[in-house]
């Protein structure tokens, strides 16, 4: 079954009308991009996926089930991992305890974690805090993983260290929807690609196609000049 189909999204926060008529579709063992200016609605959209900000209207299902009135633990229940944006891990827990449990193979996925397994979450750079976010996520096998922003306040060498473990999770089967400002490095790594502009979808196709078009690539805050090699 697809991971994730949306459809008809309409969200809002209070009176003030965030997502229209948004649509999108993550299959098994595929990278999209979900992009676009500051204030689109790109973590919006995953707030409504997730069930923190249930849309009025649409439809959302998550292999084959209907979640857009299921609470966010039982979204997570079908197999969701949620990285947010801000990382939001526990700044006086060790990077184990933060994990709750050792797991050999998050370890081995990030070891740089298991380096520094003693150390505070707040003891971690940017780039560690991000990976620990990551890897609490992937604690429970998820089959979908939703990624808000992962390279915020990284350096370029950190951005291809976690963009290359997402690009692990394509390997393994792994379906991922990805917010990101770094218009170039998600286009990079993505098979397909969404922009969202005013909280509707403008732009649906593949990330090939969006990265060959300049003038649209450089609209989008974000967008970087540097060629990446990841």
């Amino acid at each position: 079954m697809t991971p994730l189909e949306a459809a008809g999204l309409q969200t809002f926060y209070g009176k003030s009308h965030i997502l229209r008529d948004v649509g999108l579709t993550v299959n098994e063992g595929e990278i999209v991009a979900l992009l676009g200016r500051n204030g689109a609605g790109k973590t919006t959209t995953l707030r409504s996926i997730m069930g923190l900000t249930p849309p009025r209207e649409g439809s959302v299902r998550i292999f084959g089930t209907e979640v857009s009135r299921m609470p966010a633990y039982q979204i997570a229940a079908l197999g969701v991992g949620y990285v947010p944006e801000g990382r939001k891990i526990f700044a006086n827990l060790t990077v184990e305890d933060n994990l709750r449990v050792p797991v050999p193979r998050v370890f081995e996925t990030f070891p740089r974690l298991s380096e520094r397994k003693d150390n505070r979450g707040r003891q971690l750079s940017g780039g560690e805090q991000e990976m620990l976010s990551i890897a609490r996520a992937l604690l429970l096998n998820p089959k979908l993983l939703l990624l808000d922003e992962p390279s915020q306040g990284l350096a370029p060498l950190l951005v291809k260290d976690v963009f290359r473990i997402v690009q692990a999770m394509r390997a393994e089967g792994i379906a991922v929807l990805l917010v990101e400002q770094n218009v170039r490095v998600s286009l990079e790594i993505s098979d397909r690609a969404y922009v969202l502009d005013d909280g509707a979808i403008i732009y649906s196709g593949t990330a090939a196609e969006l990265a060959c078009d300049e003038e649209r690539v450089r609209s989008m805050a974000g967008a970087s000049a540097e060629v990446w090699s990841i």
